[in-house]
């Protein structure tokens, strides 16, 4: 533990002293650091103005605001008999951490049900559940909603055309440390690194990994034969692969290098490659076909890396990954938030619209995952299940949408 501690230290002090050379904002998980001092007027000679009067800060709106249920839009046309399932793998989470004596009686109550209707459900949730709508800093209540699913590559145990593309393991020498271990107010902020000698430096990134043939780093769990697959089952973070014998394994999100994540698609735009409403998953995968010498320059320009661990499936084809809340992820039910806002576990009617279409999306779901990517207050990312189709609807999904977080009594911040 003390050594974590030091490394944590020596983390959080390279972490101050970028802050204090950096010119612009940081992004990712360094605070944020204090602006100059602004010079008093005439401080350089020049002729002062008279001072301006100061406008009042606007102040920030709390993330939750008290609402009612004839707020939420179509929640009593909601079956939620497709929802308790996975409420019900909230629950088992919640009965295993703090929080449960809040939850205790909405979910026994809900497990002693015997083949509810979606009104006897309701009715247990409008008894026991308050309803709370997510808010942005800035009063506005529109967040951004994409998609994600699990997908299906082919793969080997053993290298061997087409199985050419690597699928590391956490390596032995990634360093995770948690710096709210040194500072309480850094809390869920983590950085990764290596050692390098007695100094602790970045982990590699993308390019630094996989510049080496087999890469670097952790052990080979699989081999795959697609790198454009591969490189989007790390941004889904889980998926299965099949084997040459017909069998399938899942691979899960272990971890990752410590690198920012960057959108090869918005890179794409920016060079004129393609247009906004054409760097979807699909359209992606399209312009990597057509430039096969391009495609290593382009996805290393992310240079953020998954690891994974393998798992067996269990339960058949319906069962989900596990999420962050180590619950399996039920499809079209469970969604990831940003944990700083939304409680994990909660339940949380969305309102949006289906992919590209403007066809009413509203229903309760789960916030049973996290992702990198996902960071805001309103911001979803919707858990479409396993395959293509469920690749389809993920890879087009980019809709606006608005979040109602239900909570027993005690749960929501003062």
């Amino acid at each position: 533990m003390r050594t974590v501690r030091a490394l944590a230290a020596t983390f959080l002090a390279l972490l101050l002293t970028a802050c204090g050379t950096r010119t612009e904002a940081p992004k990712g998980d360094c605070p944020v650091c204090p602006s100059c001092p602004v010079c008093e007027p005439g401080a350089t000679g020049e002729p002062s103005e008279p001072p301006k009067p100061a406008k009042p800060p606007i102040p920030a709106y709390k993330p939750l605001q008290p609402a009612r249920w004839s707020d939420l839009p179509a929640w009593s046309d909601d079956d939620l008999r497709a929802a308790l399932p996975a409420f019900l793998q909230s629950c088992r989470a919640f009965a295993k951490r703090p929080q449960w004596p809040l939850w205790r009686t909405a979910c026994e109550q809900a497990q002693a049900l015997q083949s509810p209707s979606s009104a006897a459900i309701r009715s247990l949730f409008e008894a026991r559940l308050q309803p709370w709508l997510l808010t942005n800093p800035d009063g506005s209540s529109d967040g951004l909603v994409t998609g994600y699913y699990e997908p299906l590559l082919r793969g080997s145990r053993s290298r061997g055309k087409p199985y050419l593309e690597a699928v590391l393991g956490v390596p032995p020498d990634l360093l995770r440390i948690d710096l709210g271990a040194v500072q309480p107010e850094l809390k869920n902020l983590r950085l990764r690194g290596r050692l390098e000698g007695n100094k602790v430096v970045p982990y590699y990134s993308r390019a630094e990994i996989t510049k080496d043939d087999p890469p670097k780093g952790g052990r080979v769990l699989l081999w795959v034969d697609d790198p454009v697959e591969l490189f989007f089952l790390q941004i889904q973070g889980s998926g299965r692969v099949r084997l040459p014998d017909g069998s399938m394994t899942r691979l899960a999100f272990a971890d990752q290098n410590g690198h920012p994540y960057q959108s090869i698609g918005k890179l794409l735009v920016e060079r004129g490659e393609m247009s906004l409403d054409q760097a979807s998953m699909q359209g992606i995968k399209q312009w990597a076909r057509a430039n096969p010498t391009r495609l290593s320059e382009l996805l290393n320009a992310n240079p953020r890396y998954v690891f994974f661990s393998e798992q067996a499936i269990k339960g058949g084809d319906s069962e989900g990954p596990n999420g962050a809340l180590a619950v399996p992820l039920t499809a079209e039910r469970s969604i990831a938030v940003d944990p700083r806002h939304v409680p994990l576990g909660a339940p949380v009617f969305l309102s949006t619209t289906r992919p590209l279409t403007n066809t009413p999306l509203q229903r309760l779901m789960l916030a049973q995952d996290t992702g990198s990517a996902i960071r805001g207050v309103v911001r979803a990312d919707f858990f479409w299940g396993f395959g293509e189709q469920a690749g389809t609807e993920a890879g087009r999904m980019k809709q606006q949408g608005k979040m109602w977080v239900l909570l027993p009594p005690g749960a929501a911040p003062e």
